[in-house]
């Protein structure tokens, strides 16, 4: 064991005393132990004392050059996940990818720095990737309904994913916050649902449409008769459902429609619904589980010209007076 690998574990510790989520902690162990891995067999580094910037910058240079999936940080996920198979394997790697690995490095150099494991960052004179912002896709109503029409509700997992995803788009839950909910956390009188694993680690909650409280409620009836499960949308096993077969299945529905959709679309289109009918920010920030008004708004700042004709029409000051 290196050195260097004492010091990610150190790290991953304290990330899991800080009650980050599971894909969260993922997400750190796979891109630290990728770079760790480049570090040892490209470089002959072992500690991250000896990290100096230009391996950093050498290190997005190689990203770049590599291409997607052709490298895995653990040698069992080949014989599991098959990346030579995907139609886009070996195609380069997006900016925002890249600028997520050298985000989960700065926050575990920050750390290092914090438990004087090291003098100085060699990520602070490296310059941070800010990819283009993606203009968020807002579904159409036709599209929502092909969406949701494609579901054979006979079949318990697919009526299990159609309720998700209209509550997805009815409250603006995360995925894995949908996956973790447990039937205790509804209160039907006052339309409201409890998130207890929530990013940042704060309860919050969020609320849902009549509408949508007569489908959960079909849906617990539905629940109670074929599973005893503890988890509100189980597994056909009565396991908790893996927030990422979740959103595998949702891609995999999308595209037998024609269409590009996964989970957080969904989460999406709730945010962006909800201001084209006059929501707040502030409103909008607490419902989301931000950590800020503010990013919420950098978020959300992305309307296209006939989602901003649209508002416009509605605010119109000739319009809106009897003139």
């Amino acid at each position: 064991m290196t050195e260097f690998d004492l010091q990610l574990d150190n790290f991953m510790l304290y990330c899991d005393a800080k009650h980050l989520s599971k894909k969260t902690l993922k997400s750190y162990e796979q891109t630290l132990t990728l770079f760790r891995n480049y570090l040892v067999q490209e470089l002959n580094i072992e500690d991250a004392v000896k990290v100096k910037p230009a391996h950093i910058r050498k290190y997005i240079q190689y990203l770049r050059e590599r291409g997607k999936y052709t490298v895995t940080a653990f040698d069992k996920s080949l014989d599991i996940n098959y990346p030579n198979r995907r139609d886009d394997y070996q195609k380069p790697m997006s900016d925002t990818t890249i600028a997520n690995y050298t985000r989960n490095m700065r926050v575990f150099f920050n750390f290092l720095l914090k438990e004087r494991e090291i003098k100085e960052s060699p990520m602070e004179n490296v310059d941070k990737i800010k990819p283009k912002r993606k203009k968020k896709q807002l579904l159409k109503e036709d599209e929502l309904k092909l969406l949701f029409n494609s579901f054979n509700l006979t079949k318990f997992h697919e009526y299990r994913t159609w309720i998700q995803l209209r509550l997805i788009l009815d409250t603006g839950l995360r995925a894995t916050e949908c996956c973790m909910l447990m039937p205790e956390d509804i209160d039907f009188k006052t339309k409201a649902i409890l998130i207890k694993n929530a990013k940042y680690g704060h309860e919050r909650y969020v609320f849902f449409s009549h509408k949508m409280s007569i489908d959960l409620k079909r849906w617990v009836q539905h629940h109670d008769r074929y599973t005893d499960s503890p988890y509100l949308f189980p597994t056909s096993r009565g396991t908790q459902l893996n927030v990422t077969n979740f959103e595998s299945t949702v891609r995999r529905k999308g595209r037998e429609v024609g269409l590009q959709v996964h989970p957080h679309l969904l989460r999406n289109n709730f945010a962006k619904y909800y201001l084209l009918n006059d929501g707040d920010f502030a409103t909008l920030s607490r419902l989301m589980g931000h950590s800020s008004v503010e990013v919420t708004q950098k978020a959300y700042l992305d309307f296209n010209d006939k989602e901003i004709g649209r508002k416009y029409q509605k605010h119109s000051p000739l319009n809106n007076l009897d003139i």
